[in-house]
């Protein structure tokens, strides 16, 4: 309400209604649903035909004035009858006279009509034109308030409905699932499982190869083995060596036979020098 302070508590107009005794001057119909000089002009009109009543010796109708969130209506006191009622929505205006305290008016839409409201309120036009101010406010309040509430219902609809769907998509293939392993024979797939534990091993790790020296003699002869000892501890077969490189003293001569008949020593190379026969 922007801070505004009601003259009423707000449990008064949300759970029951306000009621003001007044005179009813009697309405005229208007060109606009609102403004001050469309108020002013049916006050005028509806003085004009009080003083003629009066004249003719008629009194002015006393009715109660019933306020609400939900409406206001207009009925007749001893018998309770309702002479004219109009939710809040069809109200388009209302206010009171500054110039005459006891003048208050609204406007509302009657079909295609809009018709203007008048009372004498002994003084009390300022608190009515609060207390429909009042009920105004409660009810755009609680509009709101509901319309927000709908919103949140229809998402929550909507979300539930988008989580039985996937339900029931994950259901199905569930069942598609289970008629697919009912077609698939479960021999061959015990056959298949056989198969793969058999296949060998290909490869080895070259970081589980290392050499072993129980096989290193001290001669110049390459007759070093290699081992392959894995971090379990468990021995691998030994790799066998090369052979061995036959001395060239075993392999049979086909080159003409040299003989060191003679022998000299250079004296100024130091080398022995051989003369072929």
């Amino acid at each position: 309400n922007g801070g505004r302070q009601w003259i009423h508590p707000q449990d008064a107009l949300l759970k029951g209604h306000i009621v003001y005794n007044v005179k009813f001057l009697g309405r005229v119909e208007v060109d606009s649903p609102k403004g001050t000089a469309v108020v002013k002009d049916a006050i005028r009109k509806m003085k004009f035909n009080k003083q003629i009543r009066k004249a003719e010796g008629q009194k002015l109708a006393k009715v109660e004035l019933t306020i609400s969130i939900d409406g206001v209506a207009i009925q007749e006191p001893r018998l309770k009858v309702i002479q004219h009622r109009y939710p809040l929505h069809r109200i388009s205006y209302c206010a009171d006279d500054k110039s005459d305290k006891r003048m208050f008016t609204f406007v509302a839409k009657e079909g295609e009509s809009n018709y203007c409201f008048v009372f004498d309120s002994e003084k009390c036009a300022e608190e009515i034109t609060l207390t429909i101010g009042q009920a105004f406010d409660l009810a755009y309040r609680r509009y709101h308030e509901s319309t927000g509430q709908t919103v949140m219902n229809k998402q929550c609809m909507l979300l539930q409905k988008k989580v039985d769907q996937l339900t029931k998509e994950n259901l199905r293939l569930k069942e598609r699932m289970v008629d697919l392993e009912r077609m698939v024979d479960p021999t061959l797939l015990a056959k298949y499982d056989n198969i793969k534990s058999q296949l060998p091993v290909v490869g080895r790790r070259l970081e589980n190869l290392v050499l072993s020296d129980d096989n290193k003699q001290t001669s110049n002869s390459v007759n070093d083995s290699v081992s392959a000892v894995p971090s379990n501890g468990m021995h691998m077969p030994v790799l066998a060596p090369p052979p061995p490189v036959p001395s060239r003293s075993n392999i049979p001569s086909t080159s003409p036979k040299v003989q060191p008949s003679l022998t000299s020593q250079s004296a100024t190379s130091g080398l022995n020098v051989c003369c072929l026969i």
